[in-house]
């Protein structure tokens, strides 16, 4: 594996188009942490703090590297020592993998742009010493990894993400429901997605995760092209998910579809706050950065 970073700014490590390079999914997610990092100013409100914090007892799947053996042999009970930078202990994303998201009007298209995202988001939570699973869904489950810190938990998460492929439809009941019955403990969830359904129906199957004290997070993803279309002409637009056709008129792009993705993109947020659930729009020709951020205060307010 080839471990050397672009030599470039920290701010050029978490271009889209700079990442395309790098030659393996872990590499991508180390480049973007590590660029983001450079470029932060390291704080305890960031969660990156070593400083000790306090005791917690052990539980299955904790790390024994954390396990504080001098307490062990005084009292023959278990505990983890924990830190300022770990807010949470479980992080589950799930991934939309349908074919609506292997739309792109650039070099990276949304699904490209996901896997990014998602790989570095794990990548950040494995240094946090957060349990890290991921889900990979369309209109099905295509890929389930359960929450763990147990050494290679990251590589597995990180190569089921590099190995999956955007097809087929889209059900957003099935990842949530999934993740229902799986998963007992609270943490965090973080949803990567472009949110193409009904943002009630959705929403729906987010409430009753809301409701177990799930900490939600969803990172809607839109490319260039469908935020602010550039077409000159009637043009034919193909739906990539039921290869259903469209004639759309120059007027109506002009004209009505700004309002229409705004609406779409404000439905998704009103549904999101209804549940106490933070809603990220992400525009994947930008750097990933912004998107970093937005997920480090949302640890922070879930403190």
């Amino acid at each position: 594996m080839n471990s050397t970073l672009p030599k470039s700014g920290p701010a050029r490590l978490l271009q889209p188009d700079v990442l395309a390079g790098l030659s393996n999914l872990e590499l991508v997610a180390r480049a973007v942490v590590e660029g983001f990092l450079i470029g932060l100013h390291r704080s305890p409100q960031f969660g990156f703090s070593q400083e000790f914090a306090e005791y917690r007892p052990y539980v299955e799947g904790d790390d024994l590297r954390y396990v504080d053996w001098n307490v062990y042999a005084r009292s023959e009970k278990t505990y983890i020592k924990r830190y300022l930078g770990e807010t949470n202990s479980h992080m589950m994303l799930l991934l939309d993998s349908s074919a609506s998201m292997s739309y792109g009007s650039t070099d990276i298209n949304k699904f490209q742009y996901g896997k990014y995202l998602a790989a570095s988001l794990a990548f950040m939570a494995s240094q946090q010493h957060d349990a890290v699973g991921c889900i990979i869904f369309d209109e099905g489950i295509v890929e389930y990894r359960a929450p763990s810190t147990r050494s290679g938990r990251l590589m597995g998460v990180l190569h089921a993400i590099d190995k999956a492929e955007a097809s087929h439809g889209t059900d957003l009941g099935k990842p949530f429901q999934h993740f229902s019955e799986y998963s007992k403990r609270r943490g965090m969830v973080v949803v990567i997605s472009d949110f193409y359904s009904n943002a009630q129906e959705m929403i729906e199957n987010v409430r009753p995760l809301a409701f177990k004290g799930q900490d939600i997070i969803l990172f809607q993803l839109l490319d260039p092209g469908e935020l602010n279309p550039g077409f000159k002409d009637d043009v034919l637009i193909e739906d990539l998910e039921t290869g259903e056709t469209l004639e759309v008129s120059r007027k109506f792009i002009r004209d009505r579809y700004p309002e229409i993705i705004q609406d779409h993109i404000l439905s998704i947020n009103e549904a999101a706050q209804s549940v106490g659930a933070d809603h990220v729009l992400v525009n994947t020709s930008e750097p990933l950065d912004q998107a970093l951020r937005n997920y480090l205060m949302f640890r922070q307010r879930r403190r």
